[in-house]
């Protein structure tokens, strides 16, 4: 099977940091899917582990396949799946643990597997997986905010709302009826972050706490760190007493707690893989989210965030999509679709 895939860790710019390969095609067994891969979204997370830290120039033989939002048709099925069945439409994000999504075909777990939205192309679809597990876990999951509107009214401030995740977090905040504060720095992120269905808009890269206060929130009840985790002291600051912070970016700079402690506040790390990763007993919860998602796209309310697709799926276009991503300016999400 075609395959894009390394077999070094450089920077992107390196000609060899992608490379089009071919692959034995894999065989389901057990829960796991095997999947006709239609197109593929890029991710920071795949840039990480492009990149290698720690691990820069190490070699990998057989190639590596990476890659973590994906939208295909179901190839054959494992002998104890129960969910699907060859020709069904599906979307996942799949597991860091196993090979990725650049290649033809997949095999994948069902049990985080979803149904694709019917009113979605392929392409829209892979936008979303990796994205919007992360954001739903974080604010449903992590943060306890009720997702059908018991909540409603409670503010929360999504810092990096112009990204993927942003993207999709700020349009399932909005569907729990919380006053949406999103974090934009620039003229076409923070119309893409209006456009989404933010109440407010500040900018990042200036005094937020100012700019919330300028707002009339002296606190806000939740906070969401969806790019660094160099905003800790302005998210501390700004979250209310025994309000709540998520953050997805694993960091190595100085976390100071007093103002949590004074506060009473809860922080929760998210990472959509660890359900997968540690073979929890409610991998399965996923798949139902994913489910869910989806039926709420197709009633339109929630729509797609691809931003830019890309054709066909090989080196050359993995290299210029983890290009764009790394410049930190990209919106929405990169797919490429199509071997």
């Amino acid at each position: 099977m075609k395959a894009v895939a390394l077999t070094q860790y450089l920077p992107i710019d390196a000609p060899e940091s992608f490379l089009d390969v071919d692959l034995p095609k894999p065989a389901p067994t057990g829960r796991d899917i095997l999947v006709a891969v239609k197109a593929v979204a890029v991710n920071p997370v795949d840039t990480k582990v492009r990149a290698g830290r720690g691990k820069q120039g190490a070699i990998e033989d057989p190639p590596r396949v990476i890659g973590w939002a994906a939208s295909g048709v179901v190839e054959a099925v494992g002998e104890e799946v129960t969910l699907f069945k060859p020709g069904d439409d599906v979307w996942y994000a799949g597991d860091i643990t196993r090979a990725g999504c650049n290649s033809e075909f997949q095999l994948v777990d069902e049990r985080i597997v979803g149904r694709k939205p019917k009113s979605l192309s392929h392409a829209e679809a892979a936008a979303l997986p990796l994205t919007t597990i992360t954001a739903y876990e974080a604010f449903f999951d992590r943060l306890g905010i009720d997702r059908d509107g018991a909540d409603k009214g409670q503010s929360i401030l999504i810092i990096g709302g112009g990204g993927g995740v942003g993207s999709i977090g700020i349009q399932l905040a909005k569907h729990a009826g919380l006053v949406v504060i999103a974090t934009a720095s620039r003229p076409e992120t923070e119309a893409w972050v209006k456009e989404l269905g933010a109440d407010h808009v500040v900018n990042h890269r200036e005094d937020m706490v100012a700019q919330v206060r300028t707002l009339g929130m002296q606190h806000v009840d939740h906070v969401a760190i969806f790019n660094d985790m160099r905003h800790w002291a302005t998210a501390v600051e700004l979250i209310r007493p025994q309000g709540g912070i998520v953050s997805i970016d694993a960091t190595d700079l100085p976390m100071p707690m007093d103002g949590m402690k004074m506060k009473a506040g809860s922080f929760h790390w998210e990472f959509m893989f660890a359900r997968a990763m540690h073979q929890t007993p409610d991998m399965i919860e996923q798949h139902e989210l994913l489910t869910w998602v989806a039926a709420e796209i197709d009633a339109g309310r929630i729509r797609t965030t691809v931003s830019q697709v890309l054709s066909p799926i090989n080196a050359a276009n993995l290299r210029e999509a983890h290009r764009l991503i790394e410049t930190g300016r990209a919106k929405g999400k990169i797919v490429i679709e199509g071997f």
